[in-house]
């Protein structure tokens, strides 16, 4: 398995998927169970490198994306290590979110 890297950016969308579960009437609890699953979801994915996700050039040459329970996991392979870039919720613009990453 690939060593996992979660990104300033990825770290900051697990805080704010957490306040908004929380917020929106979850516990703490369930909303650090549902963040357990979601990086339980990246380490399966960092155990089948190049297999798992679609790639998407559409928002940045070298990143991949993998929908998991109405999230997107977006991430890519440096060298020996899986990089976590985002954690979106899936009806949002994606394009407009990486506009100024390309």
């Amino acid at each position: 398995m690939l060593r996992i890297r979660y990104l300033a950016s990825a770290r900051a969308d697990f805080d704010s998927i957490y306040r908004y579960i929380r917020q929106e009437g979850g516990s703490a609890e369930s909303a650090r169970n549902f963040i357990g699953r979601l990086r339980g979801k990246c380490r399966n994915l960092a155990e089948l490198p190049g297999q798992m996700g679609r790639a998407r050039p559409e928002l940045l040459t070298d990143v991949r994306s993998f929908a998991f329970r109405g999230y997107v996991i977006f991430f890519r392979y440096v060298d020996d290590v899986f990089e976590v870039v985002n954690i979106i919720e899936g009806h949002r613009d994606l394009e407009s979110h990486f506009d100024g990453d390309r």
